[in-house]
């Protein structure tokens, strides 16, 4: 399948936003320049002998004076209701503006959008894309490659992207010869190393990247490969700013690439420039761009005389039967105990269910609540919905939001496969030894949370399997249990999956391995004919990738302060798309409905209330505060001196 991309309007406004900061500002086509080509053979062949092979295009100079940019750049904060900028705030090159976009509106097609804008108003065709991460460049570079027809369609024209690789120096000369729109994509892991001049010291040790951009290089003519870069006056685009605002990296930005000016993209701006298009948490989810987000916590109780571990799931109705209570509970068996979900009744004695378990002896299930979701045992303790109690270890809590976890994803996947849309759901774990193992012959074993999402995975399914199969049931027989759960991971040299190491200073992984096999899969993901519909992934790679159709994201590790919920969360905020590639936003599913469609289940290691409080504090802090807008309603009756 592939992906379908249409005009939405919004998106349209911030790319404008940015062209209209430049009105005034002459298109003078292709502006030509002398490219230095270097030492070369005195046997050149005869292209290289025209005038042609020495022709470069750069950016033209911004010819507006910095009063008639501010003057540009509050007219559309106007248009757009922000606050008015007092100044041009410096930055890198002539002007920075900030686009504030929430996570999964697409801000990557809006600065790719922006680009063919600005090449088709002013002429300005070099661009260099830098991003925080490996994730993120390889996430920006799949996006050019899957919106390559869409913008053909729109312009007639394709651009030429490329990620810097200083072993292919070449692509820096066909960057500076194209007159077409060519983008440069860099991370600034590469960035802060190969781009670090000072380490370019003669017997100083460093990275040899950056004696490589530094040096005059015999296979490139004698030249410093930064040089051919400066000379283009790039537009830079930074992705997510506020991961690379070191004084270090703006510096350097400044000072080799040059800049004609700069644009920054993100949900949350930390350091402040020209702000010229806002579309925070609140828009997004008002305009029902994004799905809407239900939170599955649970709640640790000490119940007096209770020692016996139990999780009451939910209270369950029938049309036909009185409600019943599915409560998970330890049972004996010859080989161990473990862990199992009943449905009781009232009167049911979990003594006999256990197998005779001493801490259950003498308590059954007194009264079943329905209307509050909650069950009372025969010692007057009650459980609500989502509370656990007893003897309750890591292990008890965390098959329980794997459990959860395919609850709700058997319960929506059965009305989304009626619409043709394939429902995935997304684990984090901090530990790849947790999911799979390696036995002495060096062949995969499940891990700990392997085994117990096949066993929890196994009692679900056959709890919906019926003796006439409808068609949703007959494609859950088809995929069996090994192949419906798959661990996206690092690779080591022997071909093992293993932990994603996190760069110093960083919280994210550059091991491009993981995202590389991500990435590739995403389309097929989105396929029935693909059996993988449980996600298992490091933590370190919780950004920049995700899959429109992650319905539910369950996270099994301890929560910490340096793991922002938003982040988590926003690896499956985008609408979702059906199995023609076709999303299923407000046009396509109505007002009404596209949320009911649209829904991402969070189930988190916490309480509900604990996780909620979390989650909406961070977006109220990043929430933009807009200038208050005055009505006439609001001077009736006042006097104004």
């Amino acid at each position: 399948m592939k992906f379908q991309f249409k005009i939405q309007p919004f998106q349209t406004e911030a790319a404008e936003s940015v062209v209209r900061v430049f009105a005034g500002q002459p298109n003078h086509g292709e502006r030509k320049y002398r490219r230095d080509v270097g030492r070369r053979e005195a046997q050149a062949v005869f292209a290289e002998q025209d005038s042609e092979f020495e022709t470069a295009y750069r950016n033209a100079d911004v010819e507006l004076t910095a009063q008639q940019l501010l003057k540009n750049i509050r007219t559309v904060q106007t248009a757009n209701e922000i606050k008015y900028s007092t100044e041009l705030v410096p930055g890198l090159g002539a002007v920075s503006l900030d686009v504030e976009m929430e996570t999964g509106t697409g801000k990557t097609y809006v600065y790719i959008k922006t680009m063919f804008e600005l090449y088709t108003a002013y002429g300005w065709s070099k661009f260099i894309v830098v991003v925080p991460s490996i994730a993120i460049r390889e996430g920006v570079m799949k996006s050019f490659e899957i919106t390559q027809e869409h913008f053909m369609e729109l312009y007639g024209l394709k651009a030429r992207f490329f990620v810097y690789n200083s072993s292919n120096l070449h692509q820096l000369d066909e960057f500076s010869q194209n007159s077409g729109i060519n983008v440069m994509i860099i991370n600034t892991q590469a960035f802060n190393t190969t781009m670090n001049e000072d380490k370019n010291i003669e017997g100083r040790s460093g990275n040899e990247a950056a004696r490589i951009i530094y040096s005059r290089r015999d296979e490139f003519g004698s030249r410093r490969p930064i040089d051919v870069i400066k000379a283009n006056r790039p537009i830079i685009i930074l992705d997510e700013p506020q991961k690379m605002g070191g004084a270090a990296t703006q510096n350097a930005l400044k000072k080799n690439f040059n800049p004609l000016f700069s644009l920054n993209y993100s949900a949350t701006h930390k350091t402040s420039h020209n702000l010229v298009y806002v579309l925070d948490a609140l828009d997004a989810f008002n305009k029902k761009l994004v799905k809407k987000i239900e939170v599955k916590g649970f709640e640790l109780k000490n119940l007096g005389g209770t020692n016996g571990y139990m999780y009451l799931s939910s209270i369950e109705l029938s049309h036909n039967k009185p409600p019943r209570a599915r409560l998970e509970f330890e049972v004996k068996h010859q080989n161990g105990i473990r862990p199992e979900t009943h449905l009781l009744d009232v009167g049911d004695n979990l003594y006999t269910a256990s197998n005779g378990l001493e801490e259950y002896r003498n308590l059954s299930v007194a009264e079943i609540d329905p209307v509050r979701a909650m069950a009372t045992l025969s010692n007057g303790a009650v459980l609500a919905a989502g509370e656990a109690c007893g003897n309750i270890n890591e292990d008890d809590i965390r098959r329980i939001q794997i459990r959860e976890t395919i609850l709700s994803h058997f319960e929506k996947e059965e009305k989304l496969f009626e619409q043709g849309i394939k429902c995935l759901s997304l684990f984090f774990i901090d530990e790849v030894a947790k999911y799979r193992l390696y036995d002495d012959d060096g062949e995969e074993v499940l891990g700990q949370y392997g085994r117990i999402f096949e066993e929890e995975y196994s009692d679900a399914l056959n709890e919906r399997m019926t003796l006439f199969p409808s068609a949703y049931q007959e494609y859950l027989s088809g995929i069996k249990t090994s192949e419906t759960h798959r661990g996206y991971f690092s690779i080591d040299r022997n071909g093992h999956a293993v932990n994603s190491a996190t760069a110093r200073g960083s919280e994210f992984s550059d091991d491009i391995s993981a995202y590389d096999l991500i990435l590739r899969n995403k389309e097929r993901l989105l396929s029935f004919d693909e059996p993988t519909r449980f996600i298992f992934s490091h933590s370190a790679l919780r950004e920049g990738w995700d899959n429109p159709n992650v319905f539910q994201i369950c996270t099994l590790k301890h929560s910490d302060n340096a793991t922002a919920k938003r982040q988590e969360v926003g690896r499956g905020l985008r609408l979702c798309v059906n199995s023609s590639g076709e999303r299923q936003d407000v046009d396509v599913c109505g007002e009404t409905f596209v949320h009911d469609v649209n829904m991402l289940t969070v189930v988190a290691s916490e309480s509900y209330a604990g996780f909620v409080a979390g989650l909406q504090s961070e977006l109220k802090a990043d929430l933009y505060d807009r200038p208050t807008k005055a009505s006439v309603d609001y001077f009736n009756g006042r006097t104004v001196y």
